[in-house]
């Protein structure tokens, strides 16, 4: 039995991509791992691109018809016989000893159920800035999702014993809202250092799908109140933050005041400008 099960779903990926997803598994210095590539597009074989990898670790299959992104996410938990899995996505890269750094902090934090780390954007050039510890990534899963998710890695045994799953409801944050489902049950951490290559482009989901990931967002937020309530007034007193823009270094000018999502303009502290509401875009494709 493999330590690690990684997990991959796909759906019409490039062929150039797809194949820099792959290698970047294949080409990992830890090696004890079974690689579950999951196609979701029975109208779009993958098949023939994913078998010229001659590599007894893949195991392909595909879905006799298009299920969509949770469902196809829980079918690969499913087919998993590793203690650990490890999220990944089918146009991103991971770095050579990202299975092995992410391992090696599992098999010695047996209290932390979900790790994942650094990631840059290819596109971009842009580095994640997501908190490290455990508390403060509860705190900011309170409105964001702190936890890069095509780079995590899951002890099984927590979904399981919890009987947590991604949800279709929430699709797509649906990453988003299992991360916030396993709150109480476990604990989570960022490791400092990149391991992990994100592709963002014109077609990942937070582009081509964003009212609807506004509108999960919504629904996730209400719940996570709900479950952790502590937790979720911590986070709006230490979101509570104001600035202020002084005329000559002294005279009251302009005050923001934030708290939460909610952001409030001020002219001469007193005189209200404005007041908008920001959601903060989430990670998932």
């Amino acid at each position: 039995m493999p330590r690690v099960s990684v997990l991959m779903p796909v759906y019409k990926t490039k062929e150039k991509y797809l194949r820099e997803a792959i290698e970047s598994i294949l080409n990992q210095t830890f090696t004890d791992f079974e690689f579950l590539i999951l196609d979701d597009c029975p109208d779009d074989d993958r098949e023939k691109i994913v078998k010229s990898y001659k590599d007894k670790r893949i195991k392909y299959s595909k879905n006799e018809q298009n299920l969509g992104i949770a469902p196809s996410r829980n079918k690969l938990i499913d087919m998993a016989s590793g203690e650990y899995l490890a999220v990944f996505d089918h146009d991103d890269i991971s770095l050579p000893d990202r299975l092995e750094k992410q391992v090696a902090y599992l098999d010695e934090h047996q209290d932390v159920g979900v790790v994942s780390c650094k990631i840059k954007n290819m596109i971009r050039g842009t580095t994640s800035r997501n908190p490290s510890n455990n508390h403060d990534i509860k705190l900011a899963l309170m409105r964001v999702c702190s936890i890069n998710h095509s780079s995590a890695m899951i002890r099984k045994s927590v979904l399981t014993e919890n009987n947590i799953r991604y949800e279709e409801e929430f699709s797509p944050s649906e990453d988003y809202a299992l991360w916030c489902r396993l709150i109480p049950f476990t604990n989570f951490h960022n490791l400092n250092e990149i391991l992990f290559h994100y592709r963002d482009h014109g077609q990942n989901t937070s582009h081509r799908q964003s009212d609807k990931m506004h509108q999960a967002t919504l629904s996730i937020w209400s719940f996570v109140k709900n479950d952790n309530p502590q937790l979720y007034e911590e986070f709006l007193l230490k979101a509570k933050h104001t600035t202020r823009i002084r005329l000559f270094g002294f005279i009251p000018f302009i005050t923001i005041k934030k708290q939460a999502n909610l952001t409030k303009v001020y002219l001469f502290e007193k005189l209200p400008l404005f007041a908008s509401k920001s959601v903060i875009k989430l990670q998932e494709k």
